[in-house]
């Protein structure tokens, strides 16, 4: 019997939704916004991220000035205590969907390793 692959997405997300660290994620980020220092540095922050990927997607280059302006912000957001804690949950949820997405890319993976041994 085929399995509805879709379904099971579905299922996953709603237990990613269920994981302490993502309540957790979210109960900070309420946090950072609730606070008026963290939130405009954060969002200071995200707004540069932003720019530096939409440059990068371009093809442009990061200027000195700007890699220096992005040291001086991480610099600013690893200080204020509400933001890092943000961060640090945020890296470990990266992980569990870098591990999940090894997990399902598996068989894909092992697919082509064996058309390599033909």
């Amino acid at each position: 019997m085929a399995v509805n692959i879709y379904d099971i997405a579905y299922s996953l997300q709603n237990a990613f939704k269920e994981q302490p660290e993502f309540k957790n994620l979210q109960s900070l980020y309420s946090q950072v916004l609730a606070d008026p220092n963290a939130k405009p540095l954060f969002m200071e922050f995200q707004n540069f991220q932003k720019a530096m990927q939409q440059k990068m997607y371009q093809g442009e280059a990061v200027t000195p000035e700007e890699n220096a302006k992005g040291q001086e912000i991480v610099a600013r957001v690893s200080q204020n205590p509400l933001i890092a804690n943000l961060m640090q949950v945020e890296q470990r949820l990266n992980l569990v969907i870098q591990d999940v997405n090894k997990i399902v890319m598996s068989p894909l993976e092992e697919f082509y390793k064996s058309l390599l041994e033909l």
